[in-house]
């Protein structure tokens, strides 16, 4: 490392002020800092509370929360394949190169299309470049199905980048979750290609499904029986061999985006985020609260069969713990207070099962109901702290 410390050294006076390539000075940056600390410290002089954490080691460990996710999506893409094509007993390591074979690449456009405008505008707008895109690249793909075209990949996340962070001035200034931002874009400009019934699993050239299995979610089944006036729970019982009971719903091994179908491996990520406290505990506990809430109200109203879905299902199917744990938790687009955290996220659970029940069109709220709250999470930190000054105002002598 010595060496490698020396030749970022060796080159520095080519990047600072004066030196040749001046101007790509902060790409230089960092570089060094991805792999080095940063060289400049709190001076010993003064009262400086110190502290070892930074932006680099916060995005790490949301990477590392993820991992879980991360790994068994692509194992769960390998399954749902070989289901699919009747080879269910197909070990562990095929089911594993097969997701990495078609997963892989999706994360790697990903990450070049992102850093690449990420680089463009630390050029043009001469300031540093932050570890912030190491979550984003990786959130995009694991909110995304196996199947979805590469093109697109590197469009939905140019998008984001640039209209969601950069035009708001970058890192920290965003108003709405960049990731989501590049899902939303592809939801309503290319649906074909991220819902339906058959965009969730890859068969692969020449291969079809076996007959009686789909590659539909719970969600997209339990939509369409809503509107045929059908009970959900018995809809979808008979799908794929129960393939949608609690248990496997829970576990995640059903068809979804990559990284969201298993609420057990979010919750994994969840216990990483709260015990390192880079993620509000608050918020993880309050979306699940408003969802189970949420559907115990409509339990008790019952106007569709989408309603009479026992309140728990909300907690396991579609994206609401991925969402719930890496994407409501973002602390650039999340409610600040303490008070407005609980509001914020037990909005987002009611939102979330609220689109589900009344708009089969979008069955998965989740992601809808996240970008709304970004858009009131100032406003809800404005009215917390508002009645805080109202009532130390009103306890005042003076």
């Amino acid at each position: 490392m010595k060496f490698l410390h020396d030749l970022f050294e060796k080159q520095r006076p080519l990047f600072e002020k004066g030196g040749k390539f001046e101007k790509y000075y902060y790409l230089f940056e960092a570089q060094e800092t991805f792999v080095f600390t940063p060289p400049s410290v709190t001076k010993p002089k003064g009262a400086q509370i110190k502290d070892a954490v930074d932006l680099k080691r916060l995005m790490i460990t949301v990477l590392i929360a993820m991992i879980p996710c991360l790994i068994f999506g692509l194992w769960n893409a390998g399954h749902q394949h070989f289901l699919a094509i009747g080879e269910a007993e197909a070990s562990f390591m095929d089911k594993m190169l097969l997701g990495l074979r078609y997963g892989l690449p999706i994360i790697i456009v990903s990450y070049l299309s992102g850093g690449l405008v990420e680089m463009l505008f630390t050029v043009l707008r001469k300031h540093p470049l932050t570890e912030g895109f190491l979550v984003t690249g990786m959130l995009i793909p694991l909110v995304l199905p196996i199947t979805i075209p590469l093109w697109q990949v590197a469009f939905a996340t140019i998008f984001a980048v640039v209209i969601a962070k950069e035009v708001f001035g970058g890192v920290g200034m965003n108003i709405l979750n960049v990731a989501l931002t590049a899902r939303a874009f592809l939801y309503f400009a290319y649906p074909a290609e991220i819902s339906g019934d058959t965009v969730w699993t890859f068969i692969g050239e020449g291969q079809q499904m076996v007959d009686g299995f789909t590659g539909a979610t719970f969600l997209g089944l339990a939509a369409g029986a809503s509107t045929e006036g059908v009970n959900v729970l018995d809809a979808v019982a008979s799908w794929n061999g129960g393939m949608y009971e609690f248990n496997s719903l829970f576990l995640g091994t059903i068809p979804g985006s990559i990284g969201e179908t298993s609420a057990l491996m979010c919750l994994i990520g969840a216990l990483v985020l709260i015990l390192t406290r880079v993620g509000s505990w608050k918020i993880i506990f309050s979306v699940f609260v408003g969802a189970y809430v949420g559907g115990l109200i409509f339990n008790a109203f019952g106007a569709n069969t989408f309603m009479q879905l026992p309140a728990h299902y909300h907690l396991v199917i579609g994206g609401l713990a991925f969402g719930a744990v890496f994407m409501a938790t973002d602390p650039v687009t999340a409610s600040q207070t303490e008070k407005g955290k609980w509001i914020y996220g037990f909005l987002i659970g009611i939102l979330t099962v609220i689109i589900r029940v009344f708009n089969p069109a979008y069955p998965e709220g989740i992601m809808l109901a996240i970008l709304l709250m970004n858009v009131f999470a100032p406003l809800i930190d404005f009215y917390v702290i508002k009645a805080n000054k109202t009532r130390r105002l009103q306890r005042a002598t003076v």
